[in-house]
């Protein structure tokens, strides 16, 4: 699902859709039981109330009483089936109603029912049709102690009763369903945001790692691919090698610290956590460099490094980083030069280039994640990088970033 699709679901728009208890279950709850027989009870309770009434007139005919008692009880037993006909049960008892008053007091649970279980349209036809009906059964059936008018208008008023009871209810229940929806909408939408923030994080945490020890694991396979075909190298060579392969791995341990350092909770040490290197720090990136036997020249024209911003001089020291890895791993020997330019209000440039390599060499695996990583960290940082090799079949890295006026 899309953002855009990702949408609240509001009560209006469950007007018309089926909510869970609008199909009747094959096995009915302690609930449903309970509601059951309270519904089946009040309709034979009203049914009663009428039979007497009936009953009562010394004009009426027992046999019309024993009609009205026989119809009004099959009505009030026809209520166990307004789960699952609400509509056709609603419509016969409408038609019930016109010549047995007795079945009035089912046919308001039915409509009730039919009004809660069911969508408006159905409601609406069902309900008007109950109250055309409604003036004929005093017509054709007078109460001898109420006028026509009041037995129209007091029908008339439960027949709405009931129905506006029955869409209240659904209305509520829509309603309980729409939050239950949103809340459900809402933990998903919140996973999915943590799950996102990890991802972010994760890659963050991974890009940091390969520009940083990159460089170091770099020096140590040179050095120690060094002692291993040179085993007869002077001693000097040696040790001064070994040097650089402890003093490698030792920075390369600190880095890595200071990586892991990002995972720590709000209250944990931070023992062991270094600066960020800027745009000051350069120099001892090439000096570092130069000690592995590199030969790197460096034109840096900006007159105050130190004032550049952290972030872009950060982000400098990264693409010079990842450029001299790469000059190592894949043109050994070869004269690489650092261009650095710009000032305040200008931008900050740096170039990183190499010629192709001048003797045989073992290829260091690559997994070109480092440049992916610097493409990502430059244009974060509002700036660009491009990338590729030049004519003499070596390689250049370029890159420009922004640098506000002071």
């Amino acid at each position: 699902m899309t953002p855009t699709e990702y949408r609240w679901l509001l009560p209006s728009a469950m007007a018309g859709a089926e909510l869970p208890g609008d199909r009747a279950r094959s096995r009915r709850t302690v609930r449903d039981w309970a509601v059951d027989i309270a519904a089946f009870l009040c309709a034979a309770f009203a049914g009663m109330l009428t039979v007497a009434a009936i009953d009562a007139d010394p004009t009426t005919p027992d046999a019309v009483v024993f009609v009205d008692s026989v119809a009004g009880a099959a009505a009030c037993c026809a209520l166990w089936l307004r789960r699952r006909w609400p509509v056709g049960l609603a419509a016969a008892l409408t038609a019930v109603c016109v010549v047995e008053p007795v079945a009035a007091g089912a046919l308001m649970v039915a409509l009730f029912s039919l009004a809660v279980h069911r969508p408006f349209k159905p409601v609406a036809i069902v309900g008007a049709a109950a109250l055309i009906v409604t003036p004929l059964q005093p017509s054709l059936r007078p109460d001898p102690g109420t006028s026509l008018m009041a037995s129209t208008v007091i029908g008339l008023l439960l027949v709405l009763l009931a129905l506006s009871w029955g869409m209240a209810v659904r209305s509520r229940r829509q309603l309980v369903v729409s939050l239950r929806e949103r809340a459900r909408r809402a933990e998903a939408e919140a996973e999915l945001r943590a799950e996102g923030a990890q991802r972010l994080a994760r890659e963050a945490i991974a890009r940091e790692m390969h520009d940083v020890l990159a460089h170091r694991l770099t020096l140590l396979s040179v050095h120690a691919g060094a002692l291993e075909f040179r085993p007869d190298a002077p001693a000097a060579e040696v040790a001064r090698a070994a040097g650089v392969i402890r003093d490698s791995a030792h920075e390369a341990l600190q880095d890595l610290r200071e990586i892991i350092g990002v995972l720590r909770g709000p209250g944990d040490s931070g023992e062991g956590e270094r600066p960020q290197p800027t745009l000051a720090t350069l120099g001892d990136l090439i000096a570092e460099s130069r000690l592995a036997g590199m030969r790197v020249v460096v034109d840096n024209r900006v007159a105050a490094p130190g004032d550049a911003p952290a972030a872009t001089g950060r982000t400098v020291y990264r693409i010079a980083q990842e450029g001299l890895t790469n000059a190592r791993k894949h043109a050994p020997g070869a004269e690489v030069t650092v261009l650095v330019t710009g000032g305040p209000g200008r931008g900050l440039g740096i170039e990183v280039r190499n010629p192709a390599p001048t003797e045989p060499f073992e290829r260091v695996p690559g997994s070109g994640q480092g440049l992916i990583g610097l493409t990502e960290r430059a244009t974060l940082a509002g700036g660009e990088l491009d990338h590729g090799p030049t004519d003499g079949g070596g390689f250049a890295l370029r890159a420009r970033l922004p640098w506000p006026p002071a």
